[in-house]
């Protein structure tokens, strides 16, 4: 099925076909004409040369360029229908054409000195609008990525991968270092308060449970009263203590809990007991099934979810894309050194592409003109470049009519 372009070239060749016989089928009517009437008006002498000579240039040139493509009026002259009969030589011969003159390092160098490759991508990836088509294509290229992929032998890498990181961490020492860096913060503290607020909490909730214990454990010959009082006194203390530790940064506990806190992560870090027990606690945690079944569950959640986002237009992958493209297109057009390295990550990309497979771009071009069917070939070749072809059967035409109508008046004046 021929596209738009191929049949808009089609109808321009029958065009120029029809004009190019209208011209000899015109030449041959004022060659008959004139000859006709020549004996009576002797000027018409100079038509008739004109039209003699139009037509045999016309037919010449008829002749030469309907035997590049077939044999004219079908009979097998020799040296006619060029192109079928030789389209694997012109293949052959085109791919070397191509290979020797164009894909070179002087011809590619000259070309990419000029493109400015890395300004034209940042001025066109600048733009929000192309940043989200590039956007687009990049989410398509993951996609796809990430569907070809064999989930089997990419979730086991990645078990291993995360495994064997976890593994060769000592989980001991890391802890301490964790612990440092919230001391540092102060986050401890806030922790802490959190604490004693729970505390404080839980005993105003738990009051008659506490109440109804001491009850229970008070001897029976105490009165009742008492042990009211005894539970008063012992409640208000510790909610006083509480408040006293949640509302005084330099008490006593605080510091405590701080050296203890301290001491302990030191000892995480340098006691070889406690990062032995570490060690088996890990252990215990990778072995465990759970642990297990949420490794091997991993490649599938990240791959959901990446497929997800890679086809929301609006999720938060794709946005970041986008922005990531932006800033990418706003350095390129405004930072002349990152400019120049991609044009030469450019020049040097295509480099090696044309130095180890210009030859295989040469051999595209000659197999596949050997694979057309000649006929094809020609029909092919001359839809490309007939409807200039035919220029030559009207310029023929012409040349050939002036020609003959010089011969003719110079005979005349001087024979």
């Amino acid at each position: 099925m021929m596209s738009a372009s191929d049949t808009d070239r089609r109808t321009s060749l029958r065009r120029m076909k029809a004009l190019a016989l209208g011209l000899l089928v015109a030449a041959t009517i004022v060659f008959a004409l004139a000859r006709w009437q020549e004996p009576q008006h002797a000027w018409l002498g100079y038509v008739r040369a004109f039209a003699e000579a139009a037509m045999v240039g016309a037919l010449a040139d008829w002749f030469a360029v309907t035997a590049l493509f077939r044999h004219p009026l079908r009979i097998p002259i020799p040296h006619t229908a060029i192109i079928p009969h030789r389209k694997e030589q012109i293949g052959a011969s085109l791919g070397e054409f191509v290979q020797e003159n164009f894909l070179t390092h002087e011809v590619l160098q000259e070309r990419l000195a000029t493109a400015q490759v890395g300004r034209r991508i940042g001025v066109w990836l600048s733009e929000p609008t192309n940043a989200a088509k590039a956007g687009t294509g990049v989410a398509d290229a993951l996609r796809g990525s990430m569907e070809i992929l064999d989930d089997r032998d990419v979730s086991n890498a990645l078990e291993g991968l995360i495994e064997r990181k976890i593994r060769t961490t000592p989980v001991a020492p890391l802890i301490g270092r964790a612990i440092d860096v919230a001391m540092e913060g102060g986050h401890h503290q806030r922790l802490l308060d959190a604490v004693l607020t729970g505390l404080a909490g839980f005993l105003d909730d738990n009051r008659a449970t506490f109440r109804q214990r001491l009850e229970e454990e008070s001897p029976w010959w105490i009165p009742e009263p008492i042990d009211d009082r005894i539970f008063e006194k012992i409640y208000t203390a510790v909610h006083r203590f509480i408040a006293d530790v949640g509302g005084e940064e330099t008490h006593e506990v605080r510091v405590a809990i701080d050296q203890r806190v301290l001491a302990f992560a030191t000892r995480l870090r340098d006691d070889e007991g406690l990062m032995a027990k570490g060690e088996e606690l890990k252990a215990e945690l990778l072995a465990h099934r759970d642990v297990r079944a949420w490794l091997q569950s991993l490649w599938g959640e990240v791959k959901r979810s990446t497929l997800n986002a890679t086809n929301d237009p609006d999720s938060e992958l794709r946005q970041r894309i986008d922005r990531s493209l932006v800033h990418l297109g706003k350095r390129l057009r405004d930072e002349p050194e990152l400019q120049q390295k991609v044009n030469d990550w450019v020049q040097r990309a295509l480099g090696y592409v044309v130095d180890h497979y210009r030859g295989e771009v040469a051999e595209i071009i000659s197999s596949t003109f050997a694979k057309w069917d000649g006929k094809a070939t020609a029909d092919r070749l001359e839809l490309q470049v007939g409807r200039d072809l035919q220029f030559i059967r009207i310029n023929g035409t012409i040349v050939g009519g002036l020609a003959g109508l010089i011969i003719y008046t110079f005979s005349q004046a001087f024979f």
